[in-house]
């Protein structure tokens, strides 16, 4: 295999990030602001904002009305089309597919692997839901006895929260509650007339059981000295998941690149593989990254100072477990052996839906893009403790009036289907999943996909705890359909595999002791003080929220720390 060794000059920067979705987005415009010369390595092709074929366009203009043929699927997302709702044609051009993308399951186990290899990576797809962290959840691992402490708390990140949500635009209402601290706010989307019934009769009922307006990532306000880059208001439009040509909803690029690119300090080279990060054992720091690029299957090694690895939980993991040396035999920074464990997710699958009487004299204008949260209540304090499992789970959901369903031909028929039936409350739970370290990744050097990487297998499973949790979550959804009156309330629980949240975490995790975990306080690896890891991967625990927003903090953190770091000449 040929690497780069001639005009190293001219592949040589001052940083390196690997991937372009959220966090890799976020890392590339801190480092750009803070003048470093910084190469993003996307393993996909380029997307540029804008580069939406179906943003305007109504499910009528779709082929088969939004739905991908059987043949399509049966051909290329026969495991992503597990997740019935997930494979549509408004957007599967920013869906791997699966042919394409092969990765194993250990028998008997199921891994829901979605994945969009592009610029801009899941950034453009993502549900936008950010809601910060607290102590109930950096401080779990530690007072449930279960893995290893986070080696931080809430204050430690609290600021950063701060800077990214007025930069990111958050729309939410403020609570006042302990389990979601409140942010840096932009006005929220209202509830609907249906969804506040909902609140004030669940509240009156169960005061602990608060319904509040999803914090998203639009701007109900945008403001263009704050929200920098190719932004601008929401339109209400709901159709996010095919990419926003308003910039309406924060991605990498809307904002972040953008933002990067303006600097002068941005090098962006899409289609390139990261196969491996080199270590130098003397300098005992890494060097560079080895790529292979995806069009002309050219292998190239790029040089720098700092690595930022942010190519999602699962590409980062493999990269690191694919850089083996004489030092590192089990991947790079694997000194502990945690690396590729304590694989965690979000499970859902469990909730309710009903149809609420009332209001048919009511209805609502455009189509939000989000509806109610309701935050986790349980083993919150000692009032709030169950006996049968710990952590807890929260609720994403919202209220529409179901589309009218008419009988026979001609005009009768064009007149009923356009008559709005009654309002429909539709709720979904989340759970947390506990960091076990039987949950892994592992890479398969006896096999290799089409860009000579090895394939990666999955050994991942809910446990007991997590099964129980979802028993009460389903009971709840219902007490609080029943508390607004709701009828013909229906409810589900149809376990999820690890990986159908898509909010996978926890294989390179952070923690206070080498010997027990891959990174430290600073997102910095243990073993290569120049290697820095923010994505999904550094997660110690899973809590119940949304982890994006915290992806983020970490790595406007991160930067900062790493930046100071250089200025001290201790890197």
């Amino acid at each position: 295999m040929y690497f780069n060794s001639q005009g190293k000059e001219e592949y040589t920067y001052d940083a390196i990030v690997i991937g372009s979705g959220i966090s890799g987005g976020y890392a590339a415009m801190e480092l750009c602001k803070k003048g470093y010369k910084t190469l993003v390595l996307e393993r996909g092709p380029m997307v540029k904002h804008g580069d939406y074929p179906t943003a305007n366009l109504d499910n009528w203009e779709l082929e088969n009305n939004n739905t991908v043929s059987k043949e399509e699927v049966a051909a290329h997302y026969f495991k992503q089309n597990r997740l019935s709702w997930w494979v549509k044609e408004d957007h599967k051009q920013f869906i791997n597919k699966d042919d394409e993308y092969p990765y194993d399951e250990v028998e008997g186990t199921r891994f829901d692997w979605i994945r969009g290899h592009h610029v801009g990576g899941r950034s453009i797809m993502w549900g936008r839901h950010c809601y910060r962290w607290s102590d109930l959840d950096f401080e779990a691992n530690a007072k449930d006895g279960v893995a290893i402490d986070w080696p931080i708390r809430y204050k430690d990140i609290e600021p950063w929260y701060d800077y990214v949500e007025t930069f990111v635009g958050v729309s939410g209402q403020k609570e006042g509650l302990k389990q979601v601290p409140d942010g840096v706010f932009l006005p929220p989307f209202k509830l609907n007339c249906a969804e506040q019934h909902m609140r004030e009769a669940v509240a009156k009922k169960y005061p602990y059981r608060i319904l509040t307006p999803g914090r998203v990532a639009n701007l109900t306000q945008y403001k263009p000295e704050v929200h920098k880059g190719k932004r601008g208001q929401c339109q209400s439009r709901s159709r996010c998941v095919r990419g926003c040509p308003y910039g309406a909803y924060f991605s990498s690029l809307s904002a972040t690149l953008p933002v990067a690119e303006e600097t002068g300090n941005l090098w962006m080279r899409p289609n390139s593989v990261a196969h491996e990060i080199v270590f130098d054992k003397e300098t005992r720091k890494a060097t560079g990254v080895r790529v292979r690029d995806a069009e002309t299957g050219e292998d190239v090694e790029f040089f720098a100072k700092v690595i930022f690895c942010n190519a999602s939980t699962i590409g980062t993991t493999a990269i690191l477990l694919n850089s083996r040396s004489e030092e590192f035999p089990d991947g790079l920074g694997n000194s502990s052996g945690e690396l590729g464990h304590n694989m965690m997710d979000h499970h859902y699958g469990m909730g309710a839906s009903a149809t609420l009487p009332g209001f048919e004299d009511t209805y609502y204008k455009g189509r939000k893009p989000m509806g109610f949260y309701i935050p986790r209540f349980r083993n919150i304090d000692e009032a709030t403790k169950m006996d049968n499992f710990i952590r807890g789970y929260g609720y994403q959901g919202r209220a529409h009036r179901i589309k009218g369903v008419g009988e026979g031909i001609g005009e009768s028929l064009k007149e009923q289907i356009v008559k709005p039936g009654p309002y429909q409350i539709n709720m979904t739970c989340f759970g947390e999943l506990l960091p076990y370290h039987e949950n892994k990744m592992f890479l398969n050097f006896d096999k290799k996909d089409k860009n000579g990487m090895p394939i990666i297998t999955f050994d991942t499973k809910l446990r007991e705890n997590e099964k129980e949790l979802r028993k009460d979550g389903v009971i709840c959804a219902e007490e609080m359909l029943e508390a607004a009156g709701c009828t013909d309330i229906t409810s589900y629980n149809v376990e999820t595999a690890v990986g159908a949240a898509i909010h996978e975490m926890g294989t390179a995790r952070m923690g206070r002791d080498p010997k027990t975990s891959v990174l430290n306080k600073w997102n910095q690896m243990h073993d290569v003080k120049n290697v820095f890891i923010t994505d999904g991967s550094c997660m110690t625990s899973s809590a119940t929220q949304n982890p994006s927003i915290t992806y983020m903090a970490l790595t406007a953190r991160a930067v900062d720390y790493m930046h100071k770091e250089m200025n001290r000449r201790n890197m």
